[in-house]
């Protein structure tokens, strides 16, 4: 990023090959509407070209990267009237966003794998659904984006140890459904 923001375009080229699909993941997770994914990655790029010369390494690039994109949802939730719960995480096609991006990366595999696995990724897309907003933006992060304790604090704007707590709840409703869903 200090390349890119000094000038260099090939650093920019690479920034975005590294960092594209874990962004587009994080988003996809986190916003309430699919036609918004697409729309809030290419801002954050786009805020990230603007901002990138007053670029300073105060965190690792990725959580630079998720807080614009983060703040672009945020300000996106802030102009909608609240949404309905069919319309949370659904494409155009009437698929979860995630699904259709995993199914796209699976293998081929046998009908009845191929049908474990949806079962186990309904499972946890269900679970996932039911955690609180906080608990599950968390989970996320650290889960599916690899992100350290730390740069999920710089990325919410919140203190570790409410991160901590907010995985430690997380995890703990997600035992306790599961638990209640083997009886």
């Amino acid at each position: 990023m200090l390349r890119y923001r000094d000038g260099d375009l090939v650093a920019f080229e690479e920034l975005y090959r590294r960092h594209h699909a874990g962004l587009y993941r994080f988003v996809a997770w986190r916003s309430p509407r699919a036609d918004w994914v697409d729309e809030i990655v290419q801002d954050s790029w786009i805020k990230l070209h603007h901002a990138r010369s007053r670029y300073q390494p105060d965190a690792a690039f990725r959580t630079y990267l998720f807080q614009i994109a983060r703040n672009r949802l945020l300000d996106l939730l802030r102009q909608q009237q609240p949404l309905l719960a069919a319309e949370m995480g659904s494409g155009t096609d009437g698929r979860d966003v995630f699904d259709s991006l995993a199914d796209a990366a699976q293998d081929v595999v046998s009908p009845d794998v191929a049908l474990e696995h949806k079962q186990r990724k309904d499972s946890l897309h269900e679970a996932l659904a039911g955690l609180p907003s906080e608990q599950k933006e968390a989970l996320v992060l650290q889960q599916f984006c690899g992100m350290s304790l730390e740069d999920i604090a710089a990325v919410v704007a919140a203190p570790v140890e409410t991160v901590k707590s907010r995985l430690r709840y997380a995890m703990r409703k997600l035992r306790e459904g599961s638990l209640s869903g083997q009886r």
